[in-house]
C-alpha cells in the first residue's frame, strides 16, 4: 500500500489548459483576466458580494484586520482551537490576541464564553476588543448566528476564518459571508488548491477596493510612486489562478467525496469502541469534514503505548511543511494522551498519515502571556484526537485499510 497522505491536492485535470494560454499571453504577474475569472467563480459559488483573491489565507486575516482598523495595544478576540494562522496576524498589527475556548458540540467557539470575555475585556481595559474571529475547524461550522448576535450586540466585527471551510455550510448559506469580512484558503493541502492562496469575502466594493489597494502596496493615483499607507504584495498570481479555475470545476465533486469518506469511517468504525468520529451537531450544520477527525477514550489501549513520546521527533508530522526546530525533549505540559500518540505511530508504521487535532493558542508557549477564557474544551479535545486521511486521493480501499489498521492496533 502506496503512503496514505492526510488531504494531498488533486489537479482536475484542466490546469493546463488554463495556465497555457495564460504564459503564451504572458500573464505571469498578480494580475491579470484569469485572477478577475477566479474571483467570479468564487463570487458565485458562494454568494459573497465581492471577492479578492490573495496570495495565503493568513494574507487574508492579517487585510481584513486592517480594515477593521486594529492598531498597536488594541485586543481582537480569536478561537484558540486552531491553526496559528488564525493568530499571527493579530500581532503583526502589534495588538493582543484574547482566546476564547471552544464548545463541545463544534469544538468552535463558545458564544457564552465569547460574551464573558467582551464583558470582561471592556471591564479591564476600558474598551471593546476590535473585531472577533471564529474558525472552521476542519471544516466544521461554527454556530454564527449565535455569534454575530453578540457581535452585533456590541458593534465588534465578525472575521469568519472559513480557510478549512470551504463549501462549509451553516442552515445552507456557505462559511465566510456571515460576517464582515470571510477568509478562504488555497493552500496545497486545502479542499482545492492554487498552489498556495486565499480570499478575502467583502460586503461591499467600496471594502473589496481597500483590500485591493493593500494588498498591491497601497500605492496613490499618482504617476509616480506615492504612499500614504504601508502596503503589501499580498495578490494572487494569474497562474496560481490559473489553477483555481481549473479546480472550481470540481469542487463540487470533491465537496461529495470528503462527506463520502467520512459517512465512510463513520460506518466502519461503529463497532469499534473507545474511538468516536466526529460528527455534525445538528440540521444546521454541514461541514466540508476537510479531514476526518476522532477521539480516543482515555482508557483505550494501544499497542506500545507504553514507548509514547520515548523518541524526539526528527521531522515534520501530517503534513507540515517548512523549517521544523529541532528540540531537546520530547514532551510538554500539554500533549496528546499516550494512546493518540502511539495510534499516530502505529498508523505511521502502516503507512499512513495523521496527526493530533491543533494545539490550543492559549497553551502555545509563544502565546502563554496573552489574555484566555477557556473552559477545558479544546486542551481535553486536544488530549484525546486525532485527525485522519480525507483528501481526495483517499479511495475507500484506503479507509478499509485505515480502519483496520486501527482495530489491529487496539488491544483487546
Amino acid at each position: 500500500m502506496e503512503r496514505i497522505l492526510l488531504c494531498k491536492p488533486r489537479m482536475s485535470g484542466h490546469e493546463l489548459d488554463f495556465i497555457a494560454p495564460a504564459l503564451a499571453e504572458d500573464w505571469a504577474v498578480p494580475l491579470g483576466p484569469d485572477v478577475t475569472a477566479f474571483e467570479k467563480q468564487l463570487k458565485d459559488f458562494t454568494g459573497a458580494k465581492e471577492v479578492v483573491a490573495l496570495s495565503s489565507g493568513t494574507a487574508a486575516i492579517h487585510l481584513a484586520l486592517i480594515a477593521c482598523g486594529v492598531m498597536p495595544g488594541e485586543e481582537v478576540l480569536v478561537q484558540s482551537f486552531t491553526f496559528c494562522a488564525s493568530t499571527n496576524p493579530i500581532t503583526y498589527l502589534g495588538a493582543t490576541p484574547v482566546f476564547v475556548d471552544s464548545e463541545a458540540q463544534s469544538w468552535n467557539m463558545d458564544s457564552e464564553l465569547l460574551e464573558h470575555a467582551i464583558h470582561e475585556r471592556i471591564k479591564i481595559t476600558g474598551h471593546k476588543p476590535k473585531a472577533i474571529i471564529p474558525v472552521a475547524l476542519y471544516g466544521m461550522p461554527y454556530n454564527i448566528d449565535r455569534i454575530l448576535a453578540i457581535a452585533g450586540k456590541y458593534d465588534i466585527p465578525v472575521i469568519e476564518d472559513a480557510a478549512e471551510g470551504f463549501g462549509s455550510r451553516f442552515n445552507d448559506k456557505v462559511l465566510g459571508t456571515f460576517g464582515r469580512y470571510g477568509v478562504l484558503s488555497f493552500n496545497g493541502n486545502k479542499m482545492i488548491t492554487t498552489s498556495g492562496g486565499g480570499a478575502l469575502l467583502c460586503r461591499t466594493p467600496e471594502a473589496a477596493k481597500e483590500i485591493m489597494w493593500y494588498a498591491t502596496q497601497a500605492r496613490d493615483s499618482y504617476p509616480y510612486y506615492h504612499h500614504t499607507a504601508v502596503g503589501y504584495n499580498y495578490r494572487l498570481s494569474n497562474i496560481s489562478a490559473c489553477i483555481g479555475r481549473a479546480q472550481m470545476g470540481v469542487l463540487d465533486r470533491y465537496l461529495a467525496h470528503h462527506r463520502h469518506v467520512q459517512e465512510l469511517y463513520t460506518q466502519l468504525m461503529a463497532d469499534v469502541h473507545g474511538i468516536e468520529i466526529h460528527q455534525n451537531p445538528s440540521a444546521e450544520y454541514d461541514s466540508n469534514f476537510w479531514l476526518v477527525t476522532a477521539t480516543l477514550d482515555p482508557e483505550l489501549r494501544i499497542v506500545n503505548q507504553e514507548k509514547a513520546y520515548s523518541n524526539i521527533v526528527t521531522g515534520a508530522v501530517g503534513g507540515a511543511a517548512g523549517v521544523i526546530r529541532q528540540v531537546s525533549s520530547a514532551v510538554t505540559d500539554c500533549q496528546p494522551n499516550n494512546n493518540v500518540e502511539a495510534l499516530r505511530v502505529a498508523l505511521n508504521n502502516a503507512n499512513i498519515e495523521s496527526r493530533p487535532l491543533w494545539k490550543p493558542m492559549h497553551r502555545q508557549p509563544v502565546f502563554s502571556h496573552c489574555p484566555a477564557y477557556v473552559n477545558g474544551v479544546s486542551e481535553s479535545l486536544f488530549r484525546v484526537g486525532i485527525c485522519l486521511p480525507a483528501g481526495p486521493y483517499v479511495t475507500d480501499e484506503h479507509v478499509h485499510y485505515i480502519v483496520n489498521a486501527i482495530k489491529n492496533s487496539i488491544i483487546k
